[in-house]
Order: structure tokens, then sequence, then C-alpha cells
């Protein structure tokens, strides 16, 4: 064996361990590393990871090639530039991606601590430096490989390598890529890559080139841009988790006095920002707009409904305020880019509070002034973690937009004048945190206190505004205080049903004293027995409250299961936990249904009719008679 073999030979057992090792402890590349086209490079040497990450010099040739960093020390970026380098994506590992111009040339470096080579599916290299002394570069015989480091020494220490890679002069797609380490041999030693032994085995960076015929870039593109709505601007809150703009509409609502955000970005077909431009920003129905100039700050509202900024595509904000406080507004804002309009968006800030909607009115006990969980449950939703209540109300503004009334906003009061010896005051305990209509949340929930005498009011609620004093009132409603279920009759809607039909069975509770029942305490559980009836929706909960007019109602249908005889029957239902305890009877009629009519029924009618004609005939020969 020659000296020179010898050389490029390394031991088995001291270059495997060593190389192992380091493998071992090899970091993933960082996901984002280059700077956008045309900006400055990052340095290899700290940006990255040493063997894994392949960067590609951003910055612009002012000539008609690339050039490399000929020191090619551990910075190898210093001077480094591309040509006709069109989009580069942030990554530095093996997913990259960029586009050039055919026949341009892209400036590429790394550093490495083994030995390592570029190569490419198309396209040539050249200008290759190693910054070890005494280390030239060996081209592969097409110029489409070339290897750098041929002695062990590159396995000292962290050091920079670089070429240039000029693109095929045909459009299409190649791959340029990152190779490093040492080349294992069939005896199981490790050779330094050559022409002879081959390019080294690791894949460290690896780019996907788009190579075109013509720069697509300059223009916009909807598909690299983004534009959002946002009750705040993520300029002050941006990071990979939360970017700037992120592209998605806010479904949140803003109240008086607040602003919306749009959030927008201009970028070309190759994602890069669009040169500085007329970026005007117009809202229809008064609503004042202000585009912001720095992406870190929040602007200040504006004083118009049109705004103009001359600046590039990189991250803007417009701010959107109401013309005049208090009142609502629903605005459309269109921004334009030179003309061209690249984002449109409708808002809406809610107004001041200027109606009360009161509904799901239940009724309350004599000396009551809780509410009651079911009541609400059942007539305003399940509202978890809602207190118990007799009624709800909805705020409104002058639109009809739901406002959201917390604490803060204002306080829920009755109108004293309204109040009587029965119901003698209203409280909403419970404040809505919600202004979308389909939220449960949207209710505020209250009730009313009653003195200890049946009977009924109709009172008034009002809200005011805390920072304003501005007083709204609901419209009258009726209160109504009653003592629990005592005594209940029941009733169905017909008399006679035929097979296959709806019975609707409704129970009266009453009190004591003969009036309808609150919806405070529930009737109890209840056993119905029914025959040729089966329940469609009769439920037997203890907690079930009754309507606000003290009656439950249920429905049944006409013999649909089991064996079906007609015949007229009478019913029992029994409320045994009510004061009364007498089960209530209903008695009702089923049929098989279909034309019933017997032949004594037509003889019936026939000597009726008969009669008629008879007395028709006698009345007609008298009136001849006087004549």
């Amino acid at each position: 064996m020659s000296k020179t073999t010898i050389r490029k030979r390394i031991a088995l057992t001291a270059v495997s361990a060593l190389f192992a090792g380091m493998l071992s402890v090899a970091s993933a590349p960082v996901a984002s590393a280059h700077n956008a086209v045309g900006g400055s490079n990052v340095d290899a040497a700290t940006t990255g990871t040493v063997n894994n990450s392949l960067f590609v010099a951003v910055a612009a040739s002012s000539t008609t090639t690339g050039a490399v960093n000929n020191a090619a020390a551990s910075n190898p970026s210093t001077t480094a530039v591309s040509k006709g380098l069109l989009a580069k994506d942030s990554s530095s590992g093996t997913a990259q991606t960029a586009t050039v111009l055919a026949g341009g040339v892209l400036s590429l470096y790394a550093s490495v601590s083994t030995a390592a080579a570029f190569s490419s599916s198309g396209g040539t290299f050249s200008s290759a430096v190693v910054a070890i002394a005494a280390q030239s570069p060996v081209y592969s015989s097409n110029n489409g490989a070339v290897i750098l480091g041929a002695t062990t020494t590159m396995a000292t220490s962290a050091t920079g390598v670089a070429a240039l890679w000029s693109a095929p002069s045909t459009p299409g797609t190649y791959t340029v890529s990152l190779l490093t380490g040492f080349v294992q041999a069939s005896d199981g030693q490790y050779l330094v890559p050559s022409a002879t032994n081959g390019l080294p085995p690791s894949l460290g960076g690896k780019i996907t080139v788009t190579v075109v015929a013509a720069s697509a870039g300059g223009s916009y593109s909807a598909a690299y841009s983004a534009c959002n709505t946002a009750p705040y601007t993520l300029t002050q809150n941006e990071s990979a988790t939360t970017p700037y703009p992120n592209g998605v509409d806010s479904s949140a609502t803003v109240a008086d006095g607040g602003v919306w955000f749009i959030d927008f970005n201009l970028n070309d077909a190759y994602n890069a920002d669009l040169a500085s431009g007329n970026i005007v920003a117009t809202a229809t129905n008064g609503a004042l707009v202000n585009i912001g100039t720095d992406a870190g700050s929040t602007p200040v509202a504006g004083t118009a409904s049109t705004d103009t900024n001359f600046s590039n595509g990189e991250d803007h904000t417009v701010i959107i305020a109401q013309p005049t406080a208090g009142a609502p507004l629903t605005t459309t804002v269109t921004i334009s880019y030179n003309g061209t309009t690249v984002c449109t968006k409708t808002v809406t800030i809610r107004g001041k509070v200027a109606s009360l909607e009161v509904a799901n009115v239940g009724v309350q006990a004599l000396s009551g002034t809780g509410g009651s969980t079911a009541w609400i449950q059942q007539n305003a939703g399940d509202i978890t973690g809602l207190p118990a209540g007799l009624f709800t109300v909805v705020a409104k503004d002058s639109a009809g937009n739901i406002v959201s009334t917390p604490s803060t906003l204002g306080t829920y009061g009755s109108v004293a004048s309204t109040l009587t010896t029965t119901v003698q005051a209203i409280v909403v305990g419970t404040r809505s945190t919600s202004a979308s209509s389909t939220s449960a949340n949207r209710f505020n929930v209250g009730t009313w206190y009653c003195g200890d005498t049946a009977g009924s009011a109709n009172v008034k609620l009002k809200f005011t505004t805390s920072a304003t004093g501005d007083v709204v009132e609901s419209p009258a409603f009726t209160a109504r205080c009653a003592d629990s279920s005592y005594t209940y009759k029941a009733s169905f809607d017909k008399a006679t049903y035929n097979q296959g039909d709806i019975a609707s069975l409704t129970v009266q509770f009453l009190d004591s004293k003969g009036n309808k029942a609150n919806t405070i305490s529930a009737p109890g559980a209840s056993t119905f027995t029914l025959p040729m009836l089966t329940s469609v929706d009769y439920a037997s909960s203890a907690t079930a409250v009754t309507k606000a007019d003290g009656t439950n109602v249920f429905q049944f249908t006409v013999g649909t299961t089991g064996t079906f005889t007609a015949g007229t029957y009478t019913g029992v239902i029994n409320y045994s936990s009510l004061g009364a305890q007498v089960p209530a009877t209903v008695t009702y009629t089923v049929k098989t249904g279909g034309d019933t009519t017997s032949n004594a029924d037509i003889l019936k009618s026939i000597v009726a009719l008969i009669a008629s004609i008879n007395k028709q005939i006698q009345a007609l020969q008298k009136l001849i008679l006087r004549r």
C-alpha cells in the first residue's frame, strides 16, 4: 500500500468513534434562518447548525454574476451575493425552496467540521473555496458537484465552505445539496471523499430550486398576501405561533368606544414585499380610519374616512373607529395598492345601550325573592353556571346589535313608579358576558320580590350607563306573584280522536286560593294512566316547573302502539306530592277513523228529508188557496 493511500485512510476504530459521537449530538437545523431576498445575509457561524445548514446569499449582485466570500472564513457571507434570485424561503435545512431566473447564480455557503461537497441535479459549480490552508476544491467532470476538503483536518473544528451555482438556461425544477461526512469503504474503513471514493454520505441541506424564464414578482399576489380583522393589532404580539398578519378574521365583538383593526401585508408571487406604492384605506358610513406606518406599534385613531400612505408591502395595520361616540357603526373598509383593491372587510362597533328586551318571564312565589334554575334552563336554554332567575333581559343599541352589559358598563334597577306592594323590587343578579346572538351568555338574568298576597303588576326595568348617566327603560312586562301548586285539573284539546291523531293534554295547576301556580316550585313527580295513548314528550321529572300560566302541556299519539280498541275511556293524572292529592280524570273517545255511518243513520236522514219536503209542499198549497 502506498504512502498516499495510507495518508488518505483513517483507522476505523479512531475515526468511526469520532464521527459517531459527532452525529449523535448534531442538532436539527433551525426552522428560520434566511432573511428576505434583497436583504442582508445571515452568519453561517452563528446561525443554523454545523454540517446541517445550507445558506444562500440573499444579497443581490450589482454585476453580471454572483460572488462568494473568497476569504471563506468562519463567516463566508460578508461579500457573498446572488444574481437573479427571486424568492427564498426562510429555512436552512433539507426542505428549502428558492426561485431563480434561468442562467442566474446562487452564492452558497455553509459551516462544516468534516469533509463536505456541493452537488446538484443540474447547473454547474464554480469559484468554490474552503477556509483550510492548502485545500483545493475538486470538481466533477461536468462541474455538477464539487468536493471541499481533502484531508482529515476538516474534522478539527468548524470552518466555512462556499461556491457559486449557475442555474441551467432551461426552466424547470432542480435540487442543490450540501453533503457532509466521510465515505465508508466495503472493508469498514472511512475514506476522504474524492472522484474515486465518492461524495460524502450525509445530506446536510437541500434546496429545491425552481428556474423560471421571467420574473413574476413585483405585482400583488393574493396567495402570498394576508389581510384579517382583529379586535387588537397583532403587531405587538408577533411570533411563530401568532404570525402577523394571521389571515384569519376575528369573530369577536367590539363595544361602544372600542376600535377594530385590519392587519395586512402585500406580497408578490415570490412572497416578497411589494415595492413602495400608494396604499389607500377608505371606509363607508363615516368611519374613521388611519393606516399604521410602523408594524410594531398601534396607530392612533384617524380623523377622516380615507387615509393614504406611501409605503412598501411590509406589515401594516388600519385602525377603525366610530365617527360619533355612542352611535353604532357598521362599515366596509376597502384597501387598495396603486389603484388595485387588495382587501375589503366589513366590521361592526356596537353603540350605547338603547333598548332592553325582557323575555322568558316566570311567576314568583309569595314573599319570594329568589328565582328558579329550572325556569331559566327550560326557557332561556341550559345556561351552565347561571343562578336561578325569573326573566332574561338583552340590551341592544339603536341598530339592534346586542350589547354586553357587564357591571363595569352600568347598573340595572327597577322603575320605582311601577312597583307595588305586590311586586316590591326588581333585581338583575347575573350580567351578560357576550354580545353574540348565538351565545346563552348574551342574557342578563333577574328576578323580582313579592309580598305575601297573590297578584301582578306591570313593571319596568331600567339600565343606567355609568360613564354618561344615560337611562334606558324597558317596555312594561307583567310580574306575577302566586303560591305553589296545590290542586290541578286536566283536559284534552278534543273530545274524540281517530287512530293516529296527536292528542294534546293540558294540566292546569292552581295554588290553594285558586290562583294559577308560580314557576318556582315544581309540581313534582306524576303518574299518567291513559289507555290507547302513547306519550310523545311526557317527562316525569320532579324538578320540572310549569309555564307562566301555571300549565304543563303534553303530547300523545293515539293507538299507534299495542292493541287498539275503539271506545270511550277515562284517564287518570296523579301528582301525589301536591297538597290536594286528588287525582284528575279526563274522558275521551278514540275511533278507528274512516266513514262510520250506519244504515240506520242513512234511513233516519232520508225520513227527515221526506218530512221536510212534505212541509214545503203544504206551505205552497196554502199560498195558492189564498190567491
